[in-house]
């Protein structure tokens, strides 16, 4: 009778072990990731299967009025435009194009639409004509007049988010 109990005892062991394991299982698996990652979707990546020429020209700032022929400009491309982008449009409020932009960790800029989904801004193809005194804390950047070396996004101190 004494080797029944010690088998049935070993049994129940085991299955309340294999329960607590699957549970547990269930429960981290269920649960783990945080509501944080739930609450926002996934970035939108407006430029796939388009062409540029079908993208509005709502990136690129509207000329400057009144630049005489002999004030100097500059051409930002590339790591520069954005970075151009996201410093004129940081502090804006709302969303959309016209809202607020970020400077996400891998080094890219976006905004974010009315259901709070990441839009990836890209530079538009013919880059962004800026007075040379404005540009100048730009030159560091890879785009800036022509430029294929120099700085990227993912060395800047505000891509923190």
């Amino acid at each position: 009778m004494k080797t029944i109990d010690k088998e049935r005892k070993l049994g129940l062991r085991v299955q309340a072990i294999l329960l607590s394991t699957l549970l547990s299982v269930l429960l981290l698996t269920g649960c783990g990731g945080g509501s944080q990652k739930a609450s926002v979707p996934p970035p939108v990546d407006d430029t796939a299967g388009r062409t540029m020429s079908d993208r509005s020209p709502v990136n690129q700032p509207e000329a400057k009025k009144g630049l005489s022929t002999g004030q100097k400009v500059a051409l930002l491309g590339g790591a520069a435009a954005l970075y151009y982008l996201y410093n004129k449009q940081k502090n804006a409020q709302g969303t959309g194009e016209k809202g607020k932009y970020y400077l996400s960790k891998n080094g890219r800029v976006y905004y974010r639409d009315d259901q709070n989904r990441a839009h990836w801004v890209t530079p538009p193809p013919g880059g962004i004509r800026v007075p040379e005194s404005e540009a100048q804390k730009y030159q560091d950047f890879q785009g800036y007049n022509g430029r294929t070396t120099g700085r990227d996004l993912t060395q800047v101190p505000d891509a923190r988010q």
